[in-house]
């Protein structure tokens, strides 16, 4: 992940940052809120180590997944859809209900496993 994805979902960090760095308080990394100096500069102080080894620290935490929280985010699922529309046909709306290629039964003879026709 990038800080970007950090700096832009802040709050939505707070579990994985204090799973990562016990000592972190929720209340401070209110106030710091996505800036990634004063971010570094916290993590440096609350676990005693220098700024280049906390530096270190944070870019191999970066380097792992990003919350399942964030990937859900409304905000961030827009995006990916708007992005998709590269894909979708002409005249189709990616923003349109997929629920003929479910299983539904909302629509009869769309093909759904259930489907009695």
């Amino acid at each position: 992940m990038k800080w970007v994805h950090v700096r832009d979902n802040w709050p939505a960090f707070f579990e994985a940052i204090v799973e990562k760095w016990p000592a972190a308080d929720e209340g401070e990394l209110e106030e710091i809120d996505g800036d990634k100096r004063a971010f570094i500069a916290y993590i440096a102080e609350v676990t005693g180590q220098e700024i280049d080894e906390t530096k270190d620290e944070i870019r191999e935490w970066l380097a792992g997944e990003i919350p399942s929280d964030i990937v859900m985010d409304p905000i961030h699922d827009n995006h990916s859809i708007a992005l998709s529309a590269k894909y979708v046909g002409e005249g189709e709306d990616e923003y349109d209900d997929d629920a003929r290629f479910g299983d539904d039964d909302e629509i009869r003879g769309d093909g759904d496993l259930n489907d009695p026709t």
